[in-house]
């Protein structure tokens, strides 16, 4: 990723917004391997409904990081 010319308008937000990108990344690998090794129904259900809260935590995550870029 390239240096930008010009500060973020919230550095602290911004940060933040990464790091939660990331750490979600991390997250949805683990319910993945889980999900893995998982036979019965309901709980790969609980893992999948996991992993899409989390994807829809980065989607909003990753917009805000352009509103503030």
């Amino acid at each position: 990723m390239s240096e930008r010319l010009l500060p973020s308008d919230d550095p602290v937000a911004e940060e933040v917004l990464e790091w939660t990108i990331e750490k979600d990344a991390r997250d949805i690998a683990q319910i993945m391997h889980w999900l893995e090794q998982t036979n019965g129904r309901r709980d790969r259900m609980v893992l999948m409904s996991r992993a899409k809260d989390l994807i829809d935590e980065m989607l909003h995550a990753i917009r805000r990081l352009d509103e503030l870029r």
